[in-house]
């Protein structure tokens, strides 16, 4: 089964399917889609995604504060967060992490947040996605300090292999999004080739990062076929195969998502 493991249903431009999500599920089921991850970035949007999870049988939710979504001078309270985490249909925590590229001097917000998240995962037993960008070290830092002992993954994966080494030895699953097919991106298919076929996750990041040949458009959740199959031919493998197993890796790391991968 193929997944789209990280959208932002919530954010899509829907002007294709003429405003309407239905229409864009459809289309991406009509592309052999059979679940979706939709993720929550803030408190103002965990209700959008919970409804969309209670609305969709094959959409489940996360709930967490992005990097680049705290609030000014204040990390969410922790109260909130695991509240928010008992809802059935949240099965993973974040999108949390780290972000220096675009805030650097929010460094120590960012990490006060990020521990927060880290706390909540060893509270539930959820895993954990984790957005890393300009903060190598200290993300790293971080989850070794937190010792999770459920897995997590780095999502929309853009680092070096010596980083994702460093994530799959914590136990962490790296996912791939469009940016993989970008034509400047041949370090990045590096490590596309060498992470082990049973830690590999596929996502669209939509509305963002539309992969080739949607380059330069609204990114969809119908386009992460075009992830999965660039993503087989770059691994030597058959799409069925590409999807079947990161069908099967979703399923692993997300075990309280609505996944029946025989159905």
């Amino acid at each position: 089964m193929l997944i789209d493991s990280h959208c932002h249903l919530d954010r899509l431009d829907l002007g294709a399917h003429n405003g309407s999500l239905d229409a864009a599920l459809d289309a991406a089921r009509a592309r052999g889609v059979g679940h979706f991850l939709c993720i929550g970035v803030s408190a103002d949007n965990a209700g959008a995604v919970k409804q969309m999870a209670e609305r969709y049988s094959d959409v489940d939710c996360s709930v967490g504060v992005h990097p680049l979504d705290l609030e000014p001078g204040a990390a969410p309270a922790m109260d909130w967060l695991l509240s928010e985490l008992e809802h059935p249909n949240v099965v993973a925590i974040g999108e949390t992490g780290l972000d220096y590229h675009y805030e650097p001097e929010a460094a120590e917000l960012q990490q006060a947040s990020f521990r927060l998240h880290l706390q909540a995962a060893q509270t539930t037993g959820k895993p954990v996605i984790v957005h890393t960008r300009g903060a190598r070290a200290d993300t790293l830092t971080l989850l070794r300090e937190a010792a999770l002992p459920q897995a997590g993954v780095l999502h929309c994966f853009t680092e070096d292999w010596d980083m994702a080494k460093a994530a799959l030895d914590l136990g962490f699953y790296i996912s791939l999004s469009g940016i993989v097919t970008f034509r400047n991106a041949e370090a990045l298919r590096e490590v596309a080739r060498q992470v082990p076929a049973d830690r590999l996750l596929v996502e669209t990041d939509s509305p963002y990062l539309a992969p080739v040949p949607h380059r330069g458009k609204p990114n969809l959740p119908e386009y992460v076929r075009d992830v999965a199959e660039y993503l087989a031919v770059l691994r030597g493998v058959s799409y069925e195969t590409l999807a079947e197993q990161t069908g099967a890796n979703f399923k692993r790391l997300f075990p309280l998502a609505r996944v029946n991968l025989h159905g």
